[in-house]
């Protein structure tokens, strides 16, 4: 089973330095039937203006994995964590017993990222913050980990879920394919525009996939791809 959920039917808003599109219920979009996807609570499209961003604010208990498509952020956190994730590498913060943390956009023009959140094996644990770059050109015409909590994929940054995240870039034309280890799985299109399983996604469109063993990805045009995977 594959729903295709429209980039122009999520939830969302814009707010002057920040535009941004909910996958699932998130702050004061609600809707009873995208609440979560397995382990997979928030996947939250945002556009942040050059020179602002997110203050300082608390989470716990989450698995939180921040994929930047253009432009770069900057975290700061309350273990004296700092650092900037630029376009196409991947930050991952486990909340654990309680954090808190600030995100800006300190570059000179809009930053373009995906936040996601995965609720954790188990509550608790130590916080944690880190990030790693992870070159477009790895992963051309193939699925590349990026973050997991899952055995066997050790270059790829630590998680504590069952889950994790994976990212492809394919070319017009190019395919791919994708074995699924069970559980949920949830893909968006960053740019382009591909078919699914025969299912045809464009650029910020959500792609809910459960019962499915293989995915088969064809581009039809040049795509960024990211897909979790929860067990």
């Amino acid at each position: 089973m594959i729903e295709l959920r429209p980039f122009a039917s999520l939830g969302g808003g814009r707010f002057g330095w920040l535009e941004t599109r909910h996958h699932f219920s998130f702050a004061d979009y609600r809707d009873p039937e995208r609440m979560h996807w397995g382990r997979l609570r928030v996947w939250n499209d945002d556009v942040i203006a050059p020179g602002t961003g997110f203050d300082p604010h608390p989470h716990r208990d989450m698995e939180i994995i921040t994929y930047v498509r253009e432009g770069a952020i900057s975290h700061e956190d309350s273990l004296g964590n700092a650092g900037r994730t630029v376009a196409g590498d991947v930050q991952v913060m486990s909340a654990g017993t309680g954090i808190r943390h600030a995100e800006y956009n300190r570059e000179n023009v809009p930053t373009r990222l995906f936040q996601i959140w995965i609720v954790p094996d188990r509550p608790g644990g130590a916080p944690a913050w880190g990030t790693k770059p992870f070159p477009k050109g790895d992963r051309a015409g193939r699925f590349v980990t990026l973050a997991s909590g899952l055995g066997g994929d050790a270059d790829a940054l630590p998680i504590r879920a069952a889950a994790r995240g994976l990212g492809a870039t394919l070319k017009a034309g190019q395919q791919a394919e994708h074995r699924l280890a069970g559980g949920h799985a949830y893909l968006v299109p960053a740019t382009g525009a591909v078919e699914v399983n025969g299912i045809a996604a464009a650029a910020g469109d959500g792609l809910a996939i459960e019962g499915e063993s293989v995915l088969h990805v064809r581009a039809a045009e040049d795509a960024e791809l990211v897909l979790v995977e929860t067990m």
